[in-house]
């Protein structure tokens, strides 16, 4: 099992203390920012960064849906680890500041890739439907602390 990996990034005029503060409150702002391929989201525990317990479901493909239930940590400044207790898929927000009212967010998910020719098309593939998915969140967030 190769380990497959997906990474987007992007610059936010607004710094960092309020674009970390929006990533990490899942009770109100979080769902605003989820596109159509996030479905049956709910906060089970906590709501506010490190503690909670958050659920959705996540449709990458038309054919592949992922039951999620995350964890919610924030082992450093600026950045939210949510880790998946139904597989191997764990995502990274680091939030880090990139100038005058400026900062940069970065989202990185990493999981256990499939063996054989399947895990071939998921390495190559699922990295750019990811990177898709979570560059329509980052948009989102933008448009959420630059009003």
């Amino acid at each position: 099992m190769a380990q497959v990996e997906a990474t987007t990034e992007r610059i936010i005029a607004a710094d960092a203390e309020t674009v970390f503060d929006a990533l990490a409150d899942y009770r109100n702002t979080r769902a605003k920012l989820l596109p159509e391929h996030f479905s049956e989201y709910e906060v089970r525990e906590g709501g506010d960064g490190e503690g909670s317990l958050v659920h959705w479901k996540l449709q990458a493909t038309s054919k592949r849906v992922r039951d999620c239930l995350l964890d919610v940590t924030e082992p450093t400044d600026g950045q939210l680890v949510e880790k998946d207790r139904n597989s191997s898929m764990v995502t990274t927000w680091t939030v880090t500041p990139a100038g005058e009212g400026k900062s940069k967010a970065v989202v990185t998910t990493v999981w256990n890739g499939a063996g054989g020719i399947g895990g071939f098309f998921e390495r190559t593939f699922a990295p750019k439907g990811l990177a898709r998915i979570y560059d329509a969140v980052l948009e989102k967030l933008a448009a959420e602390v630059e009003k």
